[in-house]
């Protein structure tokens, strides 16, 4: 069973501060038809620390409140975050070796937000920008940048602090 400790729920804070800070200071390439949204690389904190799947959402909900999208794109937006961090988290409970369970654990986040999003925002804003599998080839890439060519880095640093200090990750 999960709970919540200070430090966790501390963690959990900085994670979805985070995830706001770096969707607002690159607004203008983290929202829209073709995004590049860096606070994605954010994603793979699910391997390390069960929080970040609470925190991400949020974190994905606040982002998308304040930058002014519609209701139900802050809501199913949110929930597709919540499910590739659930999936991610599972992942990495399952795959022992830390190369595959970063690849894996990243699919899902780059995957559900580039075949989910357009239609999200078909329902949502009434039409696409571009046609449904542009969309989804512009979010594929976008995602895979953030996740893997951002997040990689992120989660090697993070395995090496995790060695050296082990207590943080308690």
């Amino acid at each position: 069973m999960f709970t919540f400790t200070t430090k966790k729920l501390a963690r959990a804070g900085i994670i979805a501060g985070l995830y706001i800070m770096l969707s607002l200071v690159t607004f203008p390439v983290a929202s829209g038809a073709i995004q590049f949204r860096v606070a994605e690389a954010l994603t793979l904190l699910a391997i390390f620390f069960p929080e970040a799947v609470l925190a991400l959402t949020v974190g994905c909900a606040l982002s998308n409140l304040i930058t002014g999208c519609m209701i139900l794109d802050i809501i199913f937006g949110s929930l597709v975050t919540f499910t590739a961090g659930i999936l991610t988290l599972l992942t990495a409970k399952v795959i022992k070796k830390t190369a595959l369970k970063i690849f894996v654990g990243g699919l899902f986040p780059v995957l559900l937000n580039a075949f989910l999003l357009p239609v999200i925002w078909y329902f949502c804003y009434g039409q696409l920008e571009y046609l449904y599998i542009i969309q989804v080839l512009l979010l594929l890439a976008g995602q895979s940048v953030s996740v893997y060519a951002l997040g990689i880095p992120m989660t090697i640093f993070i395995q090496k602090l995790k060695k050296s200090k082990p207590e943080l990750f308690e």
